[in-house]
């Protein structure tokens, strides 16, 4: 049973919260001037953006998450000062057979490794399995990114689709993984 005082938005460091305009643009343009953290959260062709850019990504986003209905977006901000520490998404969600995937990352590199992602996962767990009562849940992970691999396995996710050397960074061939974690065994995990 989800215990109805269970905080949605909030961990002992981390806090969700929607897209400030003013001030994030520039911290995430810092970010994408990060090769490692765009390696680790981006399958695709990654560059540097400008703030100016991102805030235009956070148009296309909010918008996105108004008409289509199928893209949840939350800043991960530390709970000490409420500063953006990172991203955490639910999307491509079809609704029909309740199926989404998630995605997250810490921005800064000395904001990596305490503990914040698993934090961010366990609430975006809980929204996406809790509030939007998803079935299941997908991951998407490239093989290089063993922190990922590392904590979506913590959560109790299952390795479904290995796909062989499809993803090309500096020049080698990498696995994509596609992890999976059902809405039960989530609740089983939660439970104990």
């Amino acid at each position: 049973m989800l215990d109805i005082q269970t905080q949605l938005f909030e961990a002992k460091d981390v806090r969700f919260g929607p897209i400030d305009h003013e001030t994030h643009p520039e911290v995430e343009s810092k970010w994408t001037h990060d090769a490692e953290f765009m390696r680790l959260m981006e399958l695709k062709p990654v560059r540097p953006l400008s703030p100016a850019m991102v805030k235009k990504q956070y148009e296309a986003i909010e918008k996105e998450m108004e008409e289509d209905k199928n893209l949840f977006y939350f800043t991960i901000r530390a709970r000490e000062d409420d500063r953006l520490i990172g991203k955490a998404v639910v999307e491509w969600i079809d609704w029909a057979n309740g199926n989404g995937y998630v995605r997250l990352g810490i921005g800064a590199a000395e904001d990596r490794r305490k503990g914040y992602g698993s934090q961010a996962l366990g609430m975006l767990l809980r929204y996406a399995f809790g509030e939007l009562n998803l079935y299941r849940v997908t991951a998407v992970v490239p093989a290089y990114n063993e922190g990922a691999l590392r904590l979506f396995q913590k959560f109790g996710f299952v390795e479904e689709v290995r796909r062989r050397k499809a993803l090309h960074r500096d020049g080698g061939f990498w696995d994509i993984v596609a992890f999976g974690l059902l809405n039960a065994e989530w609740r089983e995990q939660t439970a104990a």
